[in-house]
């Protein structure tokens, strides 16, 4: 089997059989006290991982999102990825993640929060990118059930009560000519700004590196010779 996708909410008539759906194919819920994640980010994050039962505000950066979640894939947990079209299975089996373990709901239509909050019960790790907009009340209710279920909820976007924020900036590709080339590797600035801890941490890191890899810039072997490129190559590169 390879990634699952859920094409709508609508293709499923009802949210509970969604839900059931979902428990079948996961079977076992990871339940850790705290989900170890790419080691390139393990000093950036209190803790050294990502929290269970906790939400986390991300960049719009399909590479950062990857990178995140590769390593509970690797580690057998079950993810989910919602409202994000253009996410290819082929990215997302590059940077590491189980195929046979990663659920795509690319479509979750306008009730798209019912969507996540039906499948955190279920997923360990899950992503969504909000069309919209949600009230506090709908956040606290949403925070209460992945604390219930440690779920580790990933969001692309601004998200109120988030355990921590995690930006990149500054990039820089590899593969560029005067002009003409194939963008191989990037370099970039990654900041994690902590909810419970004063000031924000920062890493230089490649992200990918030019065969694919995620790491610490200062730990990287002869780094390929970067050249800055406007901020609209993100999205392309991403993939």
């Amino acid at each position: 089997m390879r990634a699952t996708m859920v094409r709508s909410a609508e293709a499923v008539s009802d949210i509970h059989e969604l839900r059931a759906q979902l428990e079948r194919m996961q079977g076992r819920r990871l339940d850790a006290p705290v989900l170890p994640t790419h080691p390139a980010f393990t000093s950036l994050l209190p803790g050294g991982g990502l929290r269970p039962g906790s939400a986390y505000a991300l960049s719009p950066s399909a590479s950062l999102l990857l990178a995140l979640m590769a390593r509970p894939s690797q580690d057998g947990a079950w993810c989910g990825a919602i409202g994000m079209p253009e996410l290819g299975a082929e990215a997302a089996e590059r940077y590491g993640l189980d195929l046979d373990r990663l659920v795509f709901v690319p479509d979750p239509g306008p009730r798209w929060l019912a969507v996540t909050a039906t499948i955190a019960e279920v997923l360990p790790v899950v992503a969504v990118r909000p069309p919209s907009r949600v009230s506090e009340k709908e956040v606290a209710r949403l925070a209460a059930r992945l604390r219930d279920r440690g779920t580790v909820l990933l969001v692309q976007g601004a998200w109120p009560q988030a355990e921590a924020t995690i930006d990149v900036a500054d990039p820089r590709w590899a593969g560029l000519g005067d002009g003409h080339g194939y963008l191989s590797g990037r370099e970039l600035t990654v900041t994690v700004t902590h909810r419970r801890s004063p000031g924000a941490r920062r890493a230089r890191m490649l992200l990918p590196a030019a065969d694919g890899t995620v790491s610490l810039l200062e730990q990287a072997v002869a780094p390929p010779r970067l050249r800055a490129v406007p901020d609209a190559y993100e999205t392309a590169a991403a993939g």
